[in-house]
């Protein structure tokens, strides 16, 4: 299977996510076939929204993401542009809560309560998610369920965040067996074992494909369980 038939399938409006870390673990191959492929509207959900002029930036370039989750905007200027200016949607997570609703989306848990954002615009609401062309916030975040839990000792208060469960998720192994059990490279690993966990359908490009058997089992980082489709793209580059 080739990269464009394995994204050939994805529709408009469809939810999306999308592993890697800056450069790390980005399935550059993945991200531009579904350029190719036409579909817009879609909901991407990834750590941060590409780097200037690569991977997701080159979704955002052709206005093909309505709305993004993401932990971080960084350099990426129009990831900013099209924020501030009331083009796309975007929900700021902080990024380990982003890991642990996408986990937790694949695992079937529903939500969960965690003390990070508490006393913040996370928990209390207000936080922009849709500006207009002027600058004017036109949707804003809801206030989140608080309550009081002990842990280790020590009561404090937690907020609830929701699991999060993609229509498909794209990521980049370093080697996958033919049943889609990954191994990662160093930091790649990152977001996508999360990612892998949370969509509906997952597919998994890597840099070399083996046969099930071949590979270590207690090296095994993402388990076949999770995916739906491999594809084969060596000495893959940035673009």
């Amino acid at each position: 299977m080739s990269a464009d038939e394995a994204v050939a399938d994805i529709p408009h409006g469809a939810s999306i996510g999308v592993g890697g870390f800056g450069t790390a673990g980005v399935p550059w191959a993945l991200v531009r076939a579904l350029r190719a492929q036409g579909a817009s509207g879609l909901t991407v959900v990834a750590n941060n929204c590409g780097v200037n002029g690569a991977g997701l930036a080159l979704l955002l370039h052709d206005r093909r993401i309505d709305r993004v989750i993401a932990s971080y905007i960084g350099s990426n200027e129009e990831f900013a542009r099209q924020y501030m200016s009331g083009e796309i949607e975007v929900e700021l997570t902080p990024q380990g809560t982003l890991a642990e609703r996408l986990r937790a989306g694949g695992a079937g848990i529903a939500a969960f309560f965690t003390p990070t954002g508490v006393g913040t615009l996370v928990s209390d609401g207000g936080m922009a998610h849709r500006y207009n062309s002027v600058g004017d916030v036109v949707k804003a975040s809801a206030p989140k369920e608080i309550r009081r839990f002990g842990l280790g000792g020590r009561e404090r208060e937690y907020v609830l965040e929701e699991g999060i469960v993609t229509d498909y998720a794209l990521v980049r192994a370093a080697v996958a067996d033919t049943a889609g059990n990954a191994i990662f490279r160093a930091s790649a690993q990152n977001f996508n074992p999360d990612v892998a966990m949370a969509g509906r359908i997952t597919v998994v490009e890597a840099e070399r494909i083996v046969e099930p058997g071949e590979l270590d089992p207690d090296s095994v980082q993402l388990s076949g369980v999770f995916v739906q489709r491999v594809v084969e793209v060596p000495d893959e580059v940035v673009a």
